[in-house]
């Protein structure tokens, strides 16, 4: 029985052949992502959602701010960090006033719930870079104050200080207790500012505490507090 010969392709089913492989991998690749209009940042969408909290005075009070932090899954006592470090973001401003609010949230290109969800682990960050956290700490100084004041007062410093290095610092809960039983009723800047740098280059158990280093006053007594006790 003689070989049947395999018949030769015309060009025009060449043709089409090709056509159907460019085809099928074209529906292969994913596709392109398109814009959503929804993705986009409205000031208005933010607004609205900025009175969905403010009072008549178009401010954000305590009880409003409860509300919040429940709504955006943040527990009042952590929103503070995040505030900070969302204020240091937003060139210190925050979401408080309707300006400061829509600031804020222009930022971080937030006008909703879920967008400002998306952005925790990014202001989580912040905390967690050591020149940013630095300057979050000076921050917080003047977040904490009273206007009219120029220091803060000692249970305030203390309720910062537990915030901010309170799960850092192997040492904090022993200045807790110093600052509780001292006869300071406020702190200032500069004892602020030390604090963090003490808090990062003093060892635990105070070995390498340089007694004439240019400490404040406050530090110098923690340490002979301390080391008194050790002594005990």
């Amino acid at each position: 029985m003689p070989v049947k010969k395999k018949r030769k392709s015309s060009a025009s089913e060449e043709m089409n052949l090709k056509k159907c492989r460019i085809s099928s991998y074209c529906r292969s690749q994913a596709p392109s992502k398109i814009i959503n209009g929804e993705d986009l940042f409205s000031s208005k969408k933010c607004l609205a959602w900025f009175y969905e909290y403010a009072g008549p005075d178009e401010i954000v009070g305590p009880e409003a701010m409860e509300k919040f932090c429940e709504d955006i899954g943040v527990e009042p006592e952590n929103i503070i960090m995040l505030v900070l470090a969302w204020k240091l973001e937003a060139e210190n401003m925050g979401f408080f006033t309707k300006e400061e609010w829509l600031k804020g949230m222009t930022s971080l290109q937030s006008d909703c719930t879920e967008k400002l969800q998306s952005k925790f682990d990014f202001l989580r960050a912040q905390l967690n870079d050591i020149t940013a956290f630095k300057n979050i700490y000076r921050y917080a100084f003047d977040f904490a104050r009273d206007k009219d004041q120029r220091s803060l007062d000692i249970d305030t410093a203390k309720s910062m200080l537990a915030l901010l290095l309170g799960r850092t610092w192997p040492l904090f809960s022993v200045f807790y207790q110093y600052l509780e039983q001292s006869k300071y009723r406020v702190m200032n800047k500069d004892q602020w500012y030390n604090v963090l740098e003490f808090s990062r280059t003093v060892h635990a158990d105070l070995s390498n505490y340089d007694e004439d280093g240019a400490w404040p006053v406050l530090l110098d007594e923690f340490v002979e507090w301390q080391k008194v006790r050790q002594s005990l």
